[in-house]
């Protein structure tokens, strides 16, 4: 049977969509590629198999940046084949829930609004949740009490950094720094001390290994091409490297969560140095960031329990819970919410 309502939250790198009625969330690459500049030739996880292997005929890209829609003509294809494989081919009209980031002027709010709405997907209404309340609800935070919450969502792109209380954002920062971020430090710290190119993919997964490769005490092990001889090489990267690589990035996440507590009223600081911070978002999973930001802030961190799905398990809520049914809103032209 055919789902009445859907949540869609858009990262940058992987859109998460919860149907009603559906126990799990639909996860996928939020990629698309175009041959020939007006043919679909793949969509999604296998779009990101072909990422940094094809031809130049077959443009592949993210059509999101930096948080907001960049290419909305192929973010509305995305949409559209994704939902029509959650219905197999028989779109049935529903009304779509979706995640927005507060700190983007109104025209990025309402290019995620007018996304769904013109996507062709039947959408009966499309209600806008503040993605940050969203994070807070998929992480089992009653967000409409008066207490102060501070949730830091570190995204692919960007990194959000909210307080909430009484079911609204207080204060809320975009940062424009992320996973890809991260990925792109380690690129330069291999390339600068091994004269070694490496891949986007192969950053990211040494970043994901991280872990995993300090508590056995392994160096990572990279595939590239060498600047001197041009020829593929394998090569041995120390952890530390990758370490202090990141070091760099993971300062400037927390200069920004201090910013932010600078500027929180003291009643809601209160709240937070009870509660600690709220740790959500794929690229919050990076080794020792948790601890970073626990010795930066002097703060404990809570991690959330699936950090990539959070903003999707709290439109779920939204869906399903009439008592969060008032933190959705229609997009209206005049400032926002109507």
């Amino acid at each position: 049977m055919a789902s009445s309502a859907y949540g869609i939250d858009l990262g940058t790198s992987n859109i998460k969509i919860y149907a009603k009625g559906e126990d799990h969330i639909f996860s996928a690459k939020n990629m698309i590629a175009i041959q020939n500049k007006n043919i679909l030739f793949a969509y999604g996880d296998s779009a990101f198999e072909m990422y940094e292997k094809a031809p130049d005929n077959i443009h592949i890209s993210y059509p999101l940046c930096n948080g907001v829609i960049a290419d909305i003509k192929n973010m509305q294809n995305l949409v559209k084949c994704f939902i029509n494989d959650l219905c197999k081919g028989n779109i049935k009209p529903a009304d779509y829930y979706i995640a927005v980031p507060h700190d983007v002027t109104e025209v990025e709010q309402r290019a995620f609004f007018d996304l769904v709405k013109n996507a062709d997907v039947k959408a009966k209404k499309v209600m806008v949740v503040e993605k940050a309340i969203a994070d807070g609800l998929g992480m089992d935070i009653d967000v409409k009490n008066s207490q102060g919450v501070l949730v830091v969502d570190i995204g692919y792109d960007t990194t959000e950094v909210s307080i909430l209380s009484l079911g609204g954002i207080v204060l809320s920062r975009l940062i424009k720094v992320g996973g890809q971020k991260f990925d792109d430090a380690i690129r330069n710290a291999v390339r600068k001390e091994f004269n070694l190119i490496i891949g986007g993919k192969t950053a990211e997964k040494v970043k994901i290994a991280l872990r995993e490769l300090e508590a056995t005490g392994n160096p990572a092990v990279v595939y590239g091409r060498d600047i001197v001889t041009g020829l593929p090489v394998e090569r041995e990267i120390p952890t530390d490297l990758v370490k202090n690589a990141l070091k760099e990035h993971f300062d400037t996440v927390i200069d920004h969560i201090k910013v932010i507590l600078e500027r929180t009223p003291p009643e809601l600081a209160a709240d937070i140095y009870r509660h600690g911070i709220y740790l959500t978002g794929g690229a919050s999973q990076v080794a020792h960031l948790d601890e970073l930001i626990s010795e930066g802030t002097g703060l404990k961190v809570n991690m959330a329990e699936n950090p990539i799905a959070s903003v999707a398990l709290g439109l779920a809520k939204v869906i399903t819970d009439d008592n969060f049914r008032s933190v959705a809103y229609v997009f209206s032209g005049n400032g926002g919410k109507g």
